[in-house]
């Protein structure tokens, strides 16, 4: 009786979650924090808690296919973990090219059109990883309606430092003027996989830490991030609407923000002197309260923004 009615309200306030959303992310990264301390904390052995972590993982792809969102990044396995006892590292690698290969050859992936990259230093991992990493990229190599990034051998500084490093040789060979560097000169030179930048990063198991996890996509583009205190292996769907939540409300802080502080700069300036501050007040106008958007009305002035006629020259 208990269980059904725990159903119940699960699916009561998944709805409800589900009518309180009005846009989601494009690209989500997860870290999927607590697999071997949920085994411990049921007296079992650390694999089963990575096994059943693999079966959220598959959850969460029919989650975000779901909900429309297009690219998913994992955090499988850190350049940290090769700090880990060797047996641990091999259950993890065994499981990896177990789930890479299974995905591959899923039919509910080709039916989804769901596109397998790793992302990392992948020549530091076993030989039977890499072969399961080359196979579920040729798989999916023709598809893009959603994308699965699996972050392995992965660190954040290290892919700064190598994009550096390339950065550096290139500048050193005259391949590059250093006038030239940009934010998409660095871009081309991190590791491939990701396609867009973060908008979200979800950790799980209670740690509130990013752990150097796509610093230049997530930090640069000021990601949400929610951390939240289930095991991966716990993780349910509310727990990613939840997540979701947290991302929609920041998004809708960012607006007012930027709409505020628009406002304030072309009352302070005046209209001819703030034309940019102005589009951005009528970009983002309809985040303010009601209470507000009188105020943004007042200083607007469209005749300032119409094209000048040449005749009057």
């Amino acid at each position: 009786m208990t269980g059904r009615l725990r159903r119940f309200a699960d699916d009561l306030y998944e709805r409800l979650l589900r009518r309180e959303l009005s846009e989601t992310p494009s690209h989500v990264a997860v870290i999927q924090d607590g697999n071997r301390r949920y085994a411990k904390r049921r007296g079992r052995e650390q694999t089963e808690g990575y096994h059943e972590g693999a079966v959220t993982t598959e959850a969460l792809l029919n989650w975000c296919d779901e909900l429309g969102i297009e690219e998913v990044t994992l955090y499988a396995f850190s350049t940290e973990n090769f700090e880990r006892p060797p047996d641990q590292q091999e259950v993890l690698f065994d499981l990896i090219t177990e789930k890479l290969r299974e995905f591959a050859d899923a039919d509910r992936v080709h039916e989804a059109e769901v596109r397998i990259r790793a992302v990392g230093d992948t020549d530091r991992l076993p030989e039977r990883v890499q072969e399961a990493i080359d196979y579920a990229d040729r798989r999916t190599a023709g598809y893009d309606s959603l994308h699965l990034n699996v972050a392995l051998a992965y660190g954040g500084r290290a892919e700064l430092l190598d994009a550096a490093r390339e950065v550096a040789q290139r500048v050193e060979t005259d391949d590059l003027d250093p006038a030239d560097i940009d934010d998409e000169t660095v871009s081309a030179a991190l590791y491939e996989g990701p396609t867009r930048d973060v908008d979200l990063i979800v950790r799980t198991g209670g740690d509130e830490r990013t752990s150097n996890f796509l610093p230049w996509q997530a930090n640069g583009n000021e990601a949400a991030v929610c951390f939240c205190t289930p095991y991966w292996p716990e993780f349910r769907k509310i727990d990613f609407l939840r997540a979701i939540r947290t991302y929609e409300h920041r998004e809708q802080t960012w607006r007012r923000t930027r709409a505020r502080r628009a406002l304030t700069l072309v009352r302070a300036l005046g209209h001819e002197e703030c034309a940019e501050a102005k589009r951005v007040l009528a970009r983002f106008r309809d985040a303010l309260p009601g209470s507000e958007r009188g105020s943004a009305d007042a200083v607007a002035d469209p005749a300032t923004d119409a094209p000048e006629d040449p005749a009057a020259d």
